[in-house]
């Protein structure tokens, strides 16, 4: 569990910055530095720090999977034995086929407690990709949730006050 860190209001103007669209110019980080207010030193010393205090974790690009033939997506929920959870949801989460992996409260008659986004080209093939990683895993009770239309994907945007 990570412990909240406060930000200041140069951190947040920092974030604001880096939420965007990366600017494709020839010195990228001195744009965004300026999108911030700041020069584009102290810019990348507070990039730094993020990583160093593990607030941020990556900065990379986003592909736009459909458009690159992976036209299928699953979310995977899983019924995982409680003990198991830890060792299950890593070895998951360890697959390249999976984008997101999560551990959820179950409800009544709802009982999966991991989830997973499953990636690829067709149905069949999400569905070959659950069918190992359920093997691998020694988990069987899943159910597949397919998207029919995406309605919305963004990334979340913070400070945006």
């Amino acid at each position: 569990m990570t412990q909240k860190q406060d930000m200041s209001e140069l951190d947040k103007a920092v974030v604001r910055a880096l939420q965007g669209d990366f600017p494709l110019v020839p010195e990228p980080y001195k744009e965004l530095a300026a999108r911030a207010g700041v020069t584009e030193d102290v810019f990348l010393e507070r990039v730094r720090a993020f990583s160093e205090r593990r607030m941020i974790r990556k900065m990379g690009a986003v592909l736009r999977h459909r458009e690159v033939g992976f036209a299928s997506n699953a979310l995977c929920a899983w019924e995982v034995p409680e003990e198991r959870l830890d060792d299950v949801a890593t070895a998951m989460a360890a697959s390249p086929s999976v984008s997101h992996c999560y551990d959820r409260n179950t409800a009544p008659g709802w009982p999966y407690n991991l989830y997973t986004m499953i990636h690829g080209h067709s149905r069949e093939e999400c569905e070959a990709i659950a069918e190992k990683l359920a093997r691998e895993n020694q988990v069987q009770n899943r159910v597949m949730l397919y998207s029919k239309k995406e309605w919305k994907k963004t990334s979340m945007k913070y400070f945006s006050e």
